[in-house]
């Protein structure tokens, strides 16, 4: 497990400037980092993070990066973290500034800005797809189906906060496993039994 300053930091960086669309499509770029390159967190963890994270007020990636950073190196980290992640695109916003106008009309970063969509909502799919199977996984799959068109109808059809439908779910999955190892000790006990 990588710990250094330097890991940290290049791996901040990289998050800043190759995320492109704001803190959700980033977040495969952070997991990438965290759990496969440089191992500080197992996949479940990193979900666990992330669903917390969107759960508190404030951009998703600078909470992430904060809580990386503090993880790896503490308080000190945390702000290292930030900084790096932050950094190098306010820089690069400063630098572009004066060429925005010309920028704004140009065909050829339309058309890098229209190549580049179909990559993030690839890179969101495989998340949501690792994500969903492993709550098929531990559910099954008539629950797993079932929370997700719960989760459906309270986000887009009844449109209640975010936050508030992570917190329902993690009370239901809190009850969810008590009551799963409650019936599998039961069943265990019967088996014996037999």
């Amino acid at each position: 497990m990588s710990n250094t300053y330097k890991d940290l930091v290049a791996a901040m960086v990289r998050t800043g400037i190759l995320g492109y669309g704001g803190g959700p499509s980033v977040m495969p770029l952070f997991r990438h980092e965290a759990v496969n390159r440089y191992h500080w967190m197992e996949d479940d963890e990193f979900g666990e993070v992330l669903a917390l994270a969107n759960a508190l007020p404030g951009p998703i990636a600078t909470k992430i990066a904060g809580y990386l950073g503090y993880r790896t190196k503490g308080s000190i980290g945390a702000a290292v973290a930030i900084i790096a992640h932050i950094l190098p695109t306010c820089l690069a916003m400063i630098a572009l500034a004066s060429l925005i106008s010309v920028l704004k009309s140009s065909p050829v970063v339309e058309g890098m800005i229209a190549a580049v969509l179909p990559v993030i909502a690839v890179m969101l799919g495989q998340m949501a797809y690792k994500f969903g199977s492993k709550a098929v996984k531990g559910l099954g799959w008539v629950f797993g189906f079932a929370t997700f068109i719960i989760a459906f109808v309270l986000l887009q059809v009844i449109p209640v906060h975010p936050a508030i439908v992570i917190i329902l779910f993690l009370a239901y999955g809190t009850v969810h496993y008590k009551l799963k190892n409650k019936i599998n000790k039961h069943h265990d006990r019967d088996r014996e039994a037999i």
